[in-house]
């Protein structure tokens, strides 16, 4: 919106700042920030009011988890959906069409988290919709996701697939890229889901990650500095810069309210959301591999679900004393805090290695 006003104004120097990318992703940010400060207590109380027994609670989890989370409400995901929607409208340029894209991707599985936190809440149990359902979903939003990113693509690199540390790799998927980029976005999404599980774990390693792609679009959206980087121009990707503003804002301003003893839960409205929005940031700017990296801790917490799940079938013994992996820990002893900020720790290598990967001069 503020973008226009900037395009209406003519050689007005004073609202030529709103055409700058940094300046509208600092102002996405703060935004962001701004309305999960305003908005987040009033959103909070309404979910105490409609959740008097809050977010039901595993009860082969942590024993600690009975007495110090019992009570507290989910679906606090509202928060951040509010503020990453408000600030990308406010101020990315709304004719471009990945921002689009990704605001589909976000709200659409923000709307699909919302649903099944509410049957987990009014059913008083932590199954919600069906894994079935929910991947169908999930795949279909992607799938529509990632065709509109390839019709919006320069067809140079439009089904193009980069590997990290080689500078001239990108093979040509052709239709196929379609379904990749689906699993990619549905891949990451319930990979956030599955860290969400301790106050403030999931939502630092989100504005990580968010940070980071946040830069990689600002480069591979640039002609100057991806020619000059000898990294693959993506015409117009440059824009989702706001939106990872916008999500590094909205996680602040959420973690505000879900530092521990967490206020709210972000619940599956959040975690999807969240996930789905990196996965397709990461298959705009072309970069699906790197997130591997930079996300590793979502990846890690994944696998060791996979390998729990099939060691016990396979064995009938179970390698971790609970999945997901940070739930082992705690078993173990540690405390929550402990946990939460050691992998905050491993997520912040993580990103930092993942940086390293992309082929730079």
């Amino acid at each position: 919106m503020l973008y226009y006003l900037s395009q209406l104004s003519g050689d007005v120097s004073v609202l030529n700042v709103f055409r700058y990318l940094t300046f509208r992703s600092g102002g996405a940010a703060l935004t962001a920030l701004l309305v999960a400060f305003v908005f987040g207590p009033g959103i909070i109380r309404w979910l105490k009011k409609k959740q008097r027994e809050g977010q039901p609670i595993r009860e082969d989890g942590p024993e600690s988890h009975l007495l110090t989370k019992k009570g507290t409400p989910t679906m606090g995901g509202m928060m951040i959906l509010l503020a990453i929607g408000t600030a990308t409208l406010l101020w990315a340029d709304l004719d471009n069409p990945y921002v689009w894209a990704v605001l589909l991707v976000t709200l659409g599985y923000g709307g699909l988290g919302m649903i099944d936190d509410l049957k987990k809440v009014t059913k008083r149990n932590t199954k919600g919709v069906s894994g079935k359902a929910k991947l169908l979903v999930q795949f279909g939003i992607a799938g529509l996701a990632t065709y509109w990113i390839v019709i919006a693509t320069d067809p140079s690199i439009d089904t193009g697939l980069t590997v990290p540390f080689f500078k001239n790799i990108m093979w040509n998927l052709g239709w196929f890229y379609i379904p990749f980029g689906a699993v990619v976005m549905v891949g990451a999404s319930n990979a956030v889901n599955l860290t969400d599980g301790l106050d403030g774990l999931a939502t630092v390693p989100v504005m990580i990650a968010a940070a980071v792609y946040g830069l990689i679009s600002y480069l591979v959206g640039n002609a100057v500095y991806s020619s000059y980087l000898g990294i693959h121009y993506v015409p117009g990707s440059g824009e989702l810069s706001i939106l990872c503003a916008a999500i590094i804002g909205a996680g602040l301003g959420f973690l505000w309210f879900n530092a521990p003893p967490a206020m709210v839960f972000m619940g599956d409205t959040g975690s999807l959301a969240l996930g789905g929005a990196l996965g397709a940031i990461s298959v705009i700017t072309k970069h699906e591999i790197v997130l591997v990296i930079v996300g590793g801790l979502f990846v890690l917490e994944t696998l060791s679900v996979i390998i729990q799940v099939t060691s016990f079938k396979l064995t009938g013994k179970r390698v971790f004393r609970m999945a997901p992996i940070h739930h082992h820990f705690e078993k173990k002893g540690w405390h929550e805090s402990t946990v939460v900020i050691r992998f905050w720790i491993i997520a912040t290598i993580l990103a930092i290695i993942g940086l390293s990967t992309l082929k730079l001069r």
